[in-house]
């Protein structure tokens, strides 16, 4: 009895191993990973982009903004990065909402984030005590949108249902040709063979 208790033990702790180790994932899991990440980067983009474009949620809005960006990260002219800024942020936070051009949306906001980091937090290091804060939080949002961007939407979004109806009128129409085809070539036989003269009979 105890050598059998110990060979389930084993087992059950082999079993353990193998989920807490185990570098493959379901479909399933996956898509809620990409899930969390498209929700998180769009309600905190949502947060900024419409902070720098309409001064919501008690942003600076375009104005304040594009002094920021012209003292701060120095770039010219202020009103425009500002407004760039703004667009980038809620489009791709709108995108990453919808799963809509998602992988896309993942390479202008890894893109932003590149930008927020080489113009003013870079220079503060991480954890910045001053006012202006250091590049951990950009440099988070970053790798989040890299995600999205290398990994697509998942099956939670637009852009898979795209896929899925291109895929299947691709489909049906290849099947839909195939048959025509063979129809055509099974037909072929018949037509040779009511176009060959056909030998009279022979009487003796």
């Amino acid at each position: 009895m105890p050598s059998v208790l110990s060979t389930h033990q084993r087992k059950g702790v082999k079993e353990l191993l193998g989920a807490v180790l185990s570098t493959s994932s379901s479909v399933r899991s996956v898509d809620a990973a990409i899930l969390a990440v498209r929700v998180v980067l769009a309600w905190i983009f949502t947060y900024y982009g419409a902070g720098k474009l309409f001064g919501a949620f008690n942003g600076p809005g375009i104005h304040r903004t594009a002094i920021f960006f012209s003292t701060s990260a120095h770039l010219h002219p202020g009103t425009l990065f500002a407004v760039l800024g703004g667009v980038t942020e809620l489009g791709g936070a709108v995108a990453m909402a919808l799963g809509l051009g998602s992988r896309l949306a993942g390479v202008a906001l890894l893109a932003d984030q590149v930008m927020a980091m080489v113009t003013v937090t870079w220079a503060n290091g991480i954890n910045s005590l001053s006012n202006t804060p250091g590049y951990e939080f950009n440099l988070t949002l970053a790798v989040l949108a890299f995600v999205v961007a290398a990994m697509g939407a998942g099956r939670a979004s637009i852009d898979h249902q795209i896929v899925q109806r291109w895929f299947q009128r691709t489909l049906t129409s290849q099947t839909s040709n195939a048959g025509t085809m063979s129809h055509d070539q099974d037909s072929q036989p018949q037509i040779k063979e009511s176009l060959s003269p056909r030998t009279p009979p022979t009487t003796v």
